[in-house]
């Protein structure tokens, strides 16, 4: 044996065999191997050499053993974590597999959040400090992890005054009782994840080979949460374009449904059709029930849906006249809130003018904006239909406004002229036999106008000298004036004085009644009556005192009985009732006094102060009977 080198020596392959079984057991020591090499007979340093040899071939494969466990654990983790779809729980499981792994008291993720660490998940975590810690910016070992993008550890955290220590960090970390850590980032490609941390709660030197370890697994974890994470990207991305494609394909139906309603609508409008032609059309698009008011919010028409409600529609309660009134502010379909008959409502309106409104019912069909957007269409639509009739209305109107002027105030005309240009307009002339006059109130007249004229009765109704004139077919005037008035008082205005002319048997009658009946008004104006009905026939005696040219029957009053109703006025007394009294018991001061229930004694005293202000003559015929026509007159304009 020469320059350090052993002899050659050998050993049996038995030897061999059991050295090897020595190396790869778990039990093996340098005792162990000393005594299997014994039994060759080689020599001490020969068998000590062999030892040392077999010694760190032992520890070498013991190495490669529990890197490969590791290894084996990390990819079993990863298989797991790939299986996983749902980020947060693939987070759970990311910090749990590290906590196992190195063995270490707790584990916990940390993620960014607004430009700082915020810990996301943990396992073994007591503290709700920890829990909910945020980590500023600069501060603690996870800043570090994440900046430098490499594994950073502390045997004890509190001591370890490299790291740049911040009140909420260590105040988390002592509620913990934490005091190694290791942490190591999240790395996908060039993007920081996170940071991944395993900690004791007792000083620990962590090895290079757990280093590694807790690296190699955060490598595989980072890559597996990247997908996870694009993977959720994709599937809400997916779900939203499924979204979106499916309100697409709501919306393109909504259209197509709304352009077939508009080419319906316009149809309508060039066919002449009516409002209830446009509520049909719009209540079979919508599936709803939909009502048309008119200009006074009156029905007009009604079109229930297939299956729906068939009652007839109620009066628009409060909240659907406030609806009304922001849909005519807005011009858009606005909600009704709440009604149990009326879902939404739009405004029909020209200019600043309200035509009216369309009502909708509810419908098993959400009303999305494309058929809000519809019914205001339809609203416009319905705008256009109603001024086209209108125009129809008024250039009729005008005619046969232009025939009740002839009619009224005789020309150079025949009248068979007038019935025969009447006829051509489907005004019969013929059927007239009566002519009732109505008073109104200026901004009633229009719609007074149109409410008489759809009258079943009405043969031609206009307007003359602010007085609505009516010639029907009903041959009982005072009838069909207290009709006339009881339908407006319903439909347009309280006060209404309807005043029945005199019977007409041929149209050339028209004109003498219109005149009768126009005294008789004014008449009665004068009388201060703007309600109730009259009948020109009764009033004859007082127009043909008063009622041609422009006689004003108070100043008659005044005349003949003035000083009784002044002395009346001025004392207190009733001596024009007495003296109406006396005229009605026919000049009998007895019968008078049963009237006024009092002594015939006090009737007798008031009939000498009577005398003492008319005359001593005021018991003449004729001028008792002028008395008693202003006493008359007196009651009929002063009524008690």
């Amino acid at each position: 044996m020469t320059g350090g080198s052993l002899p050659h020596e050998s050993v049996s392959v038995d030897a061999v065999s059991a050295l090897l079984d020595l190396i790869v057991s778990d039990d093996a020591s340098g005792t162990s191997i000393h005594t299997a090499l014994a039994a060759e007979g080689i020599s001490t340093a020969a068998s000590e050499h062999l030892a040392r040899q077999a010694d760190q071939v032992r520890i070498s494969f013991r190495r490669w053993r529990r890197r490969e466990q590791e290894l084996s654990a990390i990819l079993s983790g990863v298989r797991e974590l790939a299986e996983l779809r749902d980020v947060d729980t693939l987070l759970e499981r990311i910090v749990d597999r590290a906590r196992r792994l190195l063995g270490a008291d707790v584990a916990y993720l940390t993620g960014h959040h607004d430009n700082a660490l915020r810990v996301r998940t943990t396992s073994g975590v007591v503290a709700p400090e920890l829990r909910d810690l945020v980590v500023p910016v600069g501060v603690g070992l996870a800043t570090r992890v994440v900046t430098q993008r490499t594994p950073q550890w502390t045997s004890d955290y509190q001591e370890h005054l490299e790291v740049p220590h911040g009140e909420s960090v260590d105040k988390a970390v002592a509620a913990e009782g934490l005091r190694s850590l290791l942490g190591v980032p999240l790395l996908a490609g060039t993007e920081v994840l996170g940071a991944l941390f395993a900690a004791n709660r007792t000083s620990y030197e962590f090895s290079p080979d757990e280093i590694a370890l807790l690296g190699a697994f955060a490598d595989h974890a980072a890559i597996v949460l990247q997908t996870a994470r694009l993977l959720e990207t994709t599937q809400a991305a997916a779900k939203a374009a499924r979204e979106a494609t499916t309100v697409l394909s709501e919306n393109l139906a909504a259209t197509e449904r709304a352009s077939r309603v508009h080419e319906d609508l316009t149809s309508v409008v060039v066919g002449g059709g009516s409002a209830r032609e446009i509520a049909e059309t719009l209540s079979h698009s919508l599936g709803r029930r939909v009502v048309i008011l008119g200009r006074d919010l009156v029905l007009v028409a009604d079109a229930p849906f297939a299956g729906g409600d068939a009652r007839a529609p109620a009066l628009p309660t409060g909240p659907v006249r406030e609806a009304i009134a922001r849909s005519r502010r807005s011009g858009r379909c606005v909600p009704v809130e709440p009604d149990d008959e009326v879902e939404f409502a739009v405004t029909v309106v020209s200019d600043d003018a309200l035509l009216g409104a369309l009502l909708l019912g509810p419908g098993e069909r959400e009303l999305g904006p494309v058929e809000r957007r519809t019914a205001e269409r339809a609203a416009q639509i319905m705008a256009l239909v109603t001024i086209k009739q209108d125009a129809i209305l008024d250039a009729e109107n005008r005619v046969s406004d232009e025939i009740l002027s002839d009619l009224l105030h005789p020309r150079s005309q025949d009248p068979a002229t007038i019935t025969t240009r009447a006829r051509g307009r489907g005004i019969h002339l013929d059927r007239v036999s009566s002519l009732v006059l109505l008073a109104v109130s200026a901004e009633a007249r229009r719609p007074s106008l149109e409410a008489v004229r759809a009258l079943p009765t009405s043969i031609l109704v206009g307007e003359e000298n602010g007085l609505l004139v009516a010639l029907t077919s009903d041959v009982d005037a005072p009838g069909a004036a207290d009709a006339m008035r009881q339908h407006l008082a319903r439909r347009c205005t309280d006060h209404v004085l309807a005043v029945a002319g005199q019977p007409i048997t041929e149209v050339e009658d028209v004109a003498a009644a219109f005149q009768t009946a126009r005294r008789c008004a004014a008449l009665l104006e004068t009388m201060g009556r703007s309600d109730g009905v009259a009948d020109v026939r009764a009033y004859t005696p007082y127009l043909a005192m008063f009622g041609a040219g422009g006689a004003d029957p108070q100043e008659f009053i005044d005349v003949v009985v003035g000083p009784v109703i002044s002395w009346d006025a001025g004392h207190g007394g009733d001596l024009l009732t007495t003296l109406a009294a006396f005229i009605d018991a026919q000049s009998s001061p007895t019968r008078t006094a049963r009237r006024l229930h009092v002594h015939v004694n006090t009737v007798l005293q008031r009939l000498e102060r009577i005398t003492s202000l008319l005359g001593e003559d005021w018991r003449e015929p004729e001028l008792l009977f002028r008395i008693s026509v202003a006493t008359r007159m007196h009651g009929l304009i002063h009524p008690k």
